[in-house]
């Protein structure tokens, strides 16, 4: 074995296989200082570098020669020696120093620079010589650990520093450069608070503990107080964080601390590993009077009290500092498992979507990360060399130019230094080539788009056109985009002699706002059409067409418009005077009258809704109006009926929750009754007295629903006819409403009631699980139905209906069912396995990745987790203002819109689901459309404790 390696470095490197490369790196290990370069540098040395074995007396090369190779002694020694001018003969050879294992010479390669000494061996030697191009490649990649590795050889030998660029001061080493990451070293100066205060935590709990892992121990000789192995860290989090349900998991957790400084590896070579290596807290590595004693009975129970706190916040950072430890990682290092979480992560980086999948598959080996702690770092200056591309996950990043100071500042998610790096040459400036239109005003947006978007050069589409199409009425209402598009239209009205040129310039600007209305009701649908004016400019357009020859071109498109609105019209005077109920019973909303077939049945702001409003004294009224009408309105029509003596100004509209929970209404919100929350009452209240407001007793019973024994229906069926049902309440949404749900319907008086019902139903779905296992008093039977409930989710899953696979797995996780120990007990290790994956999925943590990376691969149709989609459009509203001195953040727009574009996506294809043989569809279809449900947590602990006791402890 031990000439292996000999026989391996005897080939060329060409020859060389893998098993030749660890052979030959496993021996450079062994020498110092060559074990401090990084795995891949001595892959590297391993792979072209050559093996000499020398006789005593050989000379190397000499004084004045020009430099080929650079060398590394790994067995006997060598002389340095200086030939200097001697009376005598001319020269006399004066030995500088010798070289013995480990020293490394003949670094003048990197210059150029002739040989300024001779080298000879002074014994028999074992060389490792590498050629120039190859040691340069190796120089570059590994520079700062090189350096240090020479610098030291040098000032052992006597010599002066290292080899530096001109006019380099004195390497300063930084162990978090990109070059060589650590993965077992923090990314952080010192640890924030909040990770200082967990770390603090969990190091009581276990010192307090007498059986815990947190021993003193020998290391090579040496005492180390307070260490633990990391399988028995994890062991020990896996038993105290009932939220952590898998050993990958608190590994995480603990790796999250380690790289902010709170926990280390006791010789800090290794980041946190499931693994018997020791590691140790940040307190214990520094001692002093904090870290020794035990912890006081106060000490105790404010650790406790902020594990229950904080722990689900360290859960969540797990996930992202296992993806920044493999990112740390050496290249060769990463596993195939590592490698694939790579991948998942790479395919959400905006800056990498024109990637295909095979080169993001390629980067998951290479790309690096890199923290920067302090602010003002300089990443690179003007003039260096490119050799990194930069995507930046979090902060911001200023480009300064010498002579114009800053000139740009970089956010989250922007890249640069790829310009460089391609083009090999030196950094000069930051070419911004994100996004076209960054923000405007909502006229001179208008008007780009007619100028350069459309035409017939123009093909495919334009992200920043439908950007606008779908958004606009954030900040260009339609009245006013109408207006606009109708002066550009009938730009010539004034013009009284027109030259062959502007004739030519004004149909050109008449075909594109015909090709904007066309894009308009292709992008919005039976939206465009709600506006009078719109239909009214759309008839103008039709006959100016057909008046003008010289449109003759455009009569296709116009048609086609007119088409789509003739549509609209018919769908819309079909369904007049469609009326909704909102039952009493806590049902959800319905159908009146008005459809005879409610199928995809969509409700319209002029649609009547028959409701009840309640006082304090629980008495009520009936009223139906309009989806449209306002709060103020509602409010004075149920003061007058219920004879509340009171002016508009002291009183509110108010929806009174089945956990007590009170909501107000401002009086110029709309779409009012299909707002409410399941089981919620509309209540009209002096503003003095909401605190005398209390729930109706019904509101803590089950809504009202069809009484049927769940074992007897398929599973399958089951699924299949709720992800129909789900299906037309999707549908029926439209994107507009996510808009209006998230600035506020008030601010456009628009309706949201077909989102309303949607997100409605998900809660629906979720506390029926809940309601049904709390109601069940029979063990066996709770066993059934948690086991028919995954089966449940499973086939939602199949179905590709993540609504209400969300809403059903979050039911089975509700704090009512978890408790339930004796019904999870008995359920088969199977089932329990499915429930794990399906949590997994659902797992919040580094925003919900596990579910995006997993939608990102299906294909429509599909019903997606609305709840997400606007959290997400909520964040870029509430973290982004909508104008910029005074103009509209298009940036802001862009988020909006890509959010908007998913629910469009998710309904590209009709849903054609094969049904299951029927054996009790009429049952079924009148069970799922109104479940019942009790939504009121208390109760439904209250229920839970009585089904199943808690256990005492004896």
């Amino acid at each position: 074995m031990a000439m292996e390696w000999i026989t391996a470095m005897d080939k060329r490197p060409c020859d060389r296989n893998l098993r030749d490369v660890e052979l030959i790196s496993c021996r450079l290990r062994r020498v110092e200082p060559l074990c401090r370069l990084p795995g891949s540098a001595l892959q590297q040395l391993a792979m072209c570098g050559f093996y000499e074995d020398l006789e005593k007396g050989v000379t190397l090369f000499r004084a004045g020669e020009q430099g080929r190779f650079w060398y590394a002694v790994l067995g006997g020694s060598l002389e340095v020696r200086y030939h200097a001018h001697s009376d005598a003969d001319g020269k006399s050879s004066v030995t500088l120093c010798n070289l013995g294992v480990g020293a490394t010479f003949g670094e003048s390669i990197l210059h150029d620079l002739p040989r300024d000494s001779t080298v000879v061996t002074k014994t028999t030697c074992e060389l490792l010589r590498v050629e120039q191009q190859d040691f340069r490649l190796i120089w570059e990649k590994n520079k700062e650990l090189m350096n240090d590795i020479i610098t030291n050889c040098k000032i052992k030998n006597g010599f002066g520093p290292g080899v530096q660029p001109a006019g380099a001061t004195s390497p300063t080493k930084r162990p978090l450069s990109p070059d060589h990451p650590n993965p077992a070293l923090p990314i952080t100066e010192t640890p924030s608070p909040a990770m200082n205060r967990m770390g603090w935590a969990l190091r009581t709990l276990l010192v307090v503990d007498n059986s815990s892992c947190l021993k003193d121990r020998k290391v090579s000789g040496k005492l180390i107080r307070k260490c633990a192995p990391g399988t028995e860290l994890v062991d020990w989090l896996v038993n105290l964080a009932p939220i952590v349900h898998t050993r990958a998991q608190a590994a995480g957790m603990w790796q999250a601390l380690l790289e902010e400084g709170v926990l280390t590896h006791v010789n800090k070579e290794q980041p946190f590993k499931d693994k018997c290596f020791l590691y140790r807290f940040r307190l214990d590595e520094e001692g002093g009077a904090a870290a020794a004693g035990t912890p006081s009975a106060e000490d105790l129970n404010a650790a406790n009290e902020h594990i229950r706190e904080a722990l689900s916040a360290l859960f969540q950072r797990g996930p992202d500092a296992t993806l920044r430890m493999i990112l740390r990682k050496p290249s060769h290092e990463r596993t195939p498992e590592e490698l694939e979480l790579v991948f998942e992560e790479l395919v959400h980086i905006a800056a990498l979507s024109h990637l295909s999948t095979s080169i993001k598959r390629e980067l998951s080996s290479i790309i690096v990360f890199e923290a920067h702690a302090q602010a003002g770092t300089i990443l690179f200056n003007q003039g260096d060399e490119g050799r990194s591309w930069y995507i930046l996950l979090k902060g911001s990043v200023d480009v300064v130019i010498h002579g114009k100071g800053t000139v740009a500042t970089l956010k989250t998610g922007d890249d640069f230094g790829k310009l460089a790096l391609i083009n090999d040459a030196p950094r000069y400036t930051l070419l911004l080539y994100r996004y076209t239109v960054m923000s405007g005003t909502p006229n001179k947006m208008l008007e780009h788009l007619l100028e350069t978007r459309l035409g017939q050069s123009v093909s495919g589409m334009d992200p920043f056109l439908d950007d606008f199409l779908l958004t606009h009425i954030v900040f260009m209402p339609v009245v006013q985009l109408v207006d606009e598009l109708a002066n550009y239209f009938h730009c010539d009205a004034h013009e009284e002699a027109q030259t062959p040129e502007d004739r030519e310039y004004i149909i050109n600007f008449k075909k594109r706002v015909i090709q904007f209305m066309q894009k308009w009701v292709m992008a919005v649908r039976h939206a465009a059409f709600e506006e009078p004016s719109v239909c009214d400019f759309i008839e103008d357009l039709a006959a100016e067409v057909e008046a003008d020859p010289d449109l003759n071109e455009e009569t296709s498109i116009i048609h086609n418009v007119l088409t789509q609105m003739a549509r609209y019209q018919e769908d819309r005077n079909q369904n007049a005077g469609q009326k909704w109920k909102l039952p009493t019973n806590g049902q959800p909303i319905c159908l009146f009258s008005g459809n005879a077939t409610p199928s995809k049945t969509v409700i319209r702001p002029d649609d009547d809704i028959i409701f009840r409003v309640y006082c304090a004294d629980h008495t009520y009224c009936t009223l139906r109006f309009p989806m449209h009408t306002t709060a103020e309105l509602i409010k004075a029509c149920a003061a007058d009926k219920l004879q509340l003596n009171r002016g508009p100004d002291d009183l509110c509209l108010v929806e009174v929750k089945s956990n007590g929970e009170r909501s107000v209404f401002k009086d110029n919100d709309v779409s009012i009754p299909t707002g409410l929350s399941l089981n919620g009452r509309l209540f009209v209240s002096v503003k003095d007295h909401l605190d005398a407001l209390t729930p109706l007793p019904e509101q803590e019973c089950p809504t009202e629903g069809v009484d049927i024994d769940l074992e007897i229906l398929s599973t399958k069926e089951l699924a299949y006819h709720i992800t129909i049902f789900e299906w037309d309440l999707f549908w029926a949404v439209h994107e507009y409403e996510l808009l209006y749900h998230t600035f506020g319907r008030h601010h456009f008086g628009k309706i949201t009631a077909n989102l309303d019902v949607f997100l409605r139903r998900f809660n629906e779905v979720q506390y029926w699980i809940v309601t049904e296992l709390v109601s069940t008093p029979s063990l066996s039977k709770r066993v059934g139905l948690v086991r028919k409930f995954i089966k449940l989710a499973a086939y939602c899953k199949e179905y590709q209906n993540l609504n209400a696979f969300f809403a059903i797995v979050m039911g089975l996780s509700n704090m009512a069912v978890t408790r339930l120990h004796q019904t999870w007990e008995k359920i088969p290790s199977k089932f329990r396995k499915i429930f794990q994956e399906f949590e997994a999925l659902i797992d919040p943590s580094r925003n919900h990745r596990a579910y995006r990376v997993f939608v990102g691969k299906l294909q429509p149709p599909l019903i997606p987790f609305m709840p997400l989609l606007l959290k997400d459009m909520t964040f870029a509203h509430e973290g982004n203002k909508t104008s910029l001195d005074g103009l509209v953040n298009f940036e802001k727009m862009h988020m909006m819109a890509q959010t908007m574009r998913t629910i469009r996506f998710c309904r590209s294809r009709s849903l054609g689901l094969e049904p299951p043989s029927p054996k009790s569809e009429g049952e079924v279809r009148s069970y799922i459309s109104s479940f019942r449900v009790i939504d009121n947590q208390r109760v439904l602990t209250a229920m839970s404790q009585k089904v199943e006791p808690t256990r005492k402890l004896n």
